[in-house]
């Protein structure tokens, strides 16, 4: 994974449309307690038009069995991303790849890590930044997906600082909790876009 980009937290028909528009790699729909939180009959509603154009996330933290049994076999992600514990208990089917969460509360590490994880504040989807000096140390064992707290304004400095293998915005292109802005995301992406290199 080199230079991905991710619009996480689509709640609605535009926000799909804006991300796939703007050139995102992968759009992600959340299943856990948030604002964004849709359930799997809507999710897959949303995610119908982007199959096959990008990669299609379920976002989950900590999520009971039966649910996540759900959102696997009836939204059939392309990837799954939860807190990197919760993948003991959660047996994914060959075709569904996961991405484990690694927070700033966790002691650092880096033997046994992933081939790719993503890196992320304590507090999902509430704008607080990552420390972005623990994801850099990350980022110099395997490929980091940067999130918590980007926007299109310091995408540019946070790719430069941390050097991921890709990054994650969500509360940073809304116009409000829960509804994303066309151009933000649009802006977003062209700003990764150019520290990426294309």
């Amino acid at each position: 994974m080199k230079h991905w980009v991710k619009i996480c937290g689509m709640t609605g028909p535009a926000d799909v449309a804006a991300a796939l528009a703007a050139g995102a790699d992968a759009i992600g729909f959340v299943f856990a307690t948030s604002v964004r939180q849709v359930g799997i009959a809507q999710a897959v509603a949303l995610a119908a038009p982007a199959r096959g154009q990008v990669a299609i996330v379920a976002v989950m933290r900590h999520p009971p069995a039966d649910l996540a049994r759900a959102v696997i076999e009836r939204f059939d992600p392309d990837i799954v991303q939860t807190d990197a514990a919760d993948f003991a208990a959660l047996p994914l089917p060959p075709r569904i790849r996961p991405l484990p969460v690694y927070r700033d509360s966790a002691p650092p590490a880096t033997d046994g890590l992933p081939a790719t994880l993503l890196y992320e504040s304590d507090s999902s989807g509430s704008g607080g930044r990552a420390d972005w000096q623990a994801a850099a140390g990350y980022a110099r064992a395997t490929d980091v997906v940067l999130a918590g707290g980007l926007n299109p304004d310091n995408v540019a400095a946070a790719i430069e600082a941390v050097q991921p293998a890709g990054v994650d915005v969500s509360s940073g292109v809304e116009a409000r909790p829960g509804v994303k802005d066309p151009q933000r995301i649009h802006a977003f992406v062209a700003a990764a876009r150019r520290v990426f290199g294309g």
